[in-house]
């Protein structure tokens, strides 16, 4: 029944009817580790001040006089100009005219990894606001990465690499990076087991694939579940590229880490997906990390979390 109410409920957040506008086709984010780690610093420290910067806001501002690049020294001075009485349009001048597609792109991007969330520690349990996404590799397993977003890759056909690959050891548990609704799991050709989860906004589309052969996804999970950011989700393996279930056919034990932004539902499962390079959301997220541990019983988080933001789309499994 509570599974049933969660898909019913995100039915409903994508049934809104989209506004007049033309939705968003194309966003090339190049905002670097160093800026995204400023702002959202900058956000968490002033969230209970009088003037609330929300890293949102600095990255846009910034966005519309570097043409999209948002270096550091950029988007400091966005934050000291936001901290004025000035707003973005005065500002700007003529640059404004971007500043609605820069907030509406990286509010897409980023609008659910910041806000209010609640975790269990030691029976108590503490509110909070700040950094609410995860890494999508759990705390205490080592892996390597590098920027390889728009790589070339021919199994099938030619084609560009839209994801983030992570390498590491086979079975390394993985989490979800945001909480939301699990739209997607099974085989693919190209991604071999793979999971799929929509973010509660509807805005994000994160997929994990090449999981462990034979066991690969975490107990108990199935479409339509909700899950909650740091949710253990599946386990890292190297399948895919056959169109044979369950087979071992990539040669690295790696996580394919992909971020999809859909801003209208035709923007699914088409020539057109919006996917975006997720390197230095990596890098961000490097620090938080969820813990699992394994029990007689099974997996389990360490630390329970609830997102306080969604919390009324939150189902027990």
């Amino acid at each position: 029944m509570r599974r049933f109410f969660c898909v019913v409920m995100i039915m409903l957040l994508l049934a809104v009817p989209v506004t007049a506008e033309a939705p968003i086709k194309w966003v090339d984010f190049q905002v670097p580790y160093e800026s995204l780690k400023y702002a959202m610093d900058v956000d968490i420290k002033t969230f209970d001040q009088e003037k609330h910067i929300r890293w949102v806001d600095a990255l846009a501002l910034s966005a519309c006089r570097t043409g999209g690049k948002c270096g550091l020294p950029s988007v400091k001075k966005a934050v000291q100009d936001l901290l004025g009485n000035v707003s973005p349009e005065e500002l700007l001048g003529d640059l404004y005219k971007y500043y609605d597609y820069y907030h509406e792109a990286y509010d897409a991007v980023l609008g659910g990894m910041l806000g209010s969330y609640c975790i269990e520690k030691d029976g108590q349990q503490i509110a909070a606001y700040g950094l609410k996404a995860f890494s999508p590799i759990a705390a205490g397993y080592s892996y390597a990465h590098s920027d390889d977003f728009g790589n070339r890759r021919s199994f099938g056909f030619a084609r560009k690499h839209l994801g983030h690959d992570m390498m590491g050891s086979l079975g390394t548990p993985i989490v979800a990076v945001e909480g939301g609704i699990v739209e997607a799991m099974g085989w693919n050709r190209y991604g071999g087991w793979r999971i799929g989860i929509r973010s509660f906004d509807s805005r994000r589309y994160y997929y994990y694939a090449h999981l462990q052969k034979d066991k690969p996804f975490a107990p108990g999970v199935s479409v339509g579940d909700a899950v909650q950011a740091g949710d253990l989700i599946g386990f890292m393996g190297r399948t895919g590229y056959s169109d044979r279930e369950n087979t071992n056919n990539i040669e690295t034990v790696h996580l394919h880490f992909g971020m999809q932004l859909v801003f209208d539902e035709s923007q699914k499962e088409c020539l057109s997906e919006i996917w975006i390079d997720p390197y230095d959301i990596v890098r961000l997220l490097h620090a938080h990390r969820s813990s699992i541990r394994k029990t007689e019983k099974g997996y389990e988080r360490v630390y329970p979390f609830t997102d306080l933001d969604y919390e009324q789309f939150l189902c027990e499994k």
